[in-house]
């Protein structure tokens, strides 16, 4: 495999990092200048929003967060900049490997940290015994913005779990992903190209996994809206009618793609699959979603389970089976509400039947 997952020359390397890092650096300089007046003009906004139509603060949130973000990506670059010399310039691979692994869970906590903070965001987890010990298989739902730094915080920080990760290649644009992602055992799939050779690199990435190590992917491919989905079960319609017609059953889940989930599988022969469910980033696909003040005070139900590798069905259409009913499971659990809509629920029924008494 190409170093990094990336087929690439170093002159296209360089370009892309030309292009990237220094709009970043710039981009930090001109926010931290104007950070007060940008602050106080989120603040106005915020009043204006919150009186006219009731929207949560969200300008001067988002504001803290830019900053945040252009900080952690640049003090980030600067870390693995030193790591890269003092490895000889990356001819102490091993050592160099070994460094970059905690730099870049740093900068992914100190990222999901300031949304948790700034935007109030509350996390409710179970299973979390689940996740190790490696090697596993992480499967995990797609369905926003934010949701790409739950696997930092949620498996590799607190279970020290090394998860490899199958992400799409337009993830290189980030500067610290693309120059720690490229140092790290990762894949980043070119999408259109051909499919055979992409699932080829996506099962040698899986090879040789440890006890404390894993590989996850995002089946669904991409973030759930119901646009993509019709689209999805359209193009398996043309393959498979009764595979669309399991699609269909899918109300809040894309369609699992089968080739990638299949490549790690058949990668990692002994790895169990634990599947990562979660519920409350819905409907944030978008940074207009959070302006909309979606994120504030948020509360995430985060589901993992595990599945040993003797209940995985080897290739054909059992697997197929398998992980439709796999995915049909978290489906399932996305319809059901947590606690405090329940209880929600049943206060807006009583006082409804309480209405009627009255009437």
């Amino acid at each position: 495999m190409q170093r990094g997952g990336v087929d690439e020359t170093r002159s296209e390397t360089l370009l892309r990092r030309l292009r990237t890092i220094p709009p970043l650096v710039l981009g930090l300089l001109l926010v931290t200048a104007l950070l007060p007046a940008l602050l106080i003009l989120g603040l106005a906004i915020d009043l204006v929003r919150r009186v006219a139509s009731g929207v949560p603060p969200t300008a001067a949130r988002l504001v803290l967060f830019l900053w945040v973000y252009l900080a952690a990506e640049t003090a980030g670059l600067v870390v693995l900049a030193a790591a890269w010399i003092v490895s000889l310039g990356g001819h102490r691979g091993a050592w160099l490997r070994e460094t970059t692994w905690p730099i870049q869970q740093l900068w992914a906590g100190a990222l999901f940290g300031a949304v948790r903070v700034l935007f109030r965001l509350r996390l409710e987890v179970e299973g979390e015994d689940a996740v190790a010990p490696g090697p596993v298989i992480v499967l995990i739902r797609h369905a926003s913005i934010v949701d790409n730094l739950l696997p930092a915080s949620l498996i590799a920080r607190p279970h020290r779990i090394r998860l490899r990760y199958v992400l799409k290649r337009e993830l290189l644009s980030d500067p610290c992903l693309d120059v720690a992602g490229r140092r790290l055992p990762n894949y980043f799939v070119r999408r259109g190209t051909g499919e055979a050779q992409e699932v080829e690199r996506v099962r040698e990435l899986a090879g040789g996994l440890g006890t404390e190590e894993g590989v996850l992917i995002y089946p669904e491919g991409t973030r759930f809206t119901p646009q993509r989905r019709a689209r999805a079960i359209g193009r398996i319609a043309e393959r498979d009618p009764h595979l669309a017609e399991r699609a269909e059953r899918l109300r809040r889940l894309l369609p699992p793609r089968l080739g990638g989930v299949g490549a790690l599988l058949d990668g990692a022969p002994d790895a169990d699959v634990v599947v990562v469910a979660h519920h409350g980033f819905d409907g944030l696909r978008l940074l207009s979603d959070i302006w909309r003040g979606g994120l504030v005070g948020l509360v995430v139900r985060v589901r993992m389970t595990r599945v040993p590798r003797a209940a995985v069905p080897g290739a054909g259409p059992a697997r197929v089976d398998w992980l439709y009913d796999l995915w049909q499971d978290v489906d399932d659990w996305l319809e059901q509400p947590s606690a405090g809509e329940a209880v929600g629920a049943s206060i807006s029924r009583s006082q409804k039947n309480k209405g009627k008494v009255l009437l």
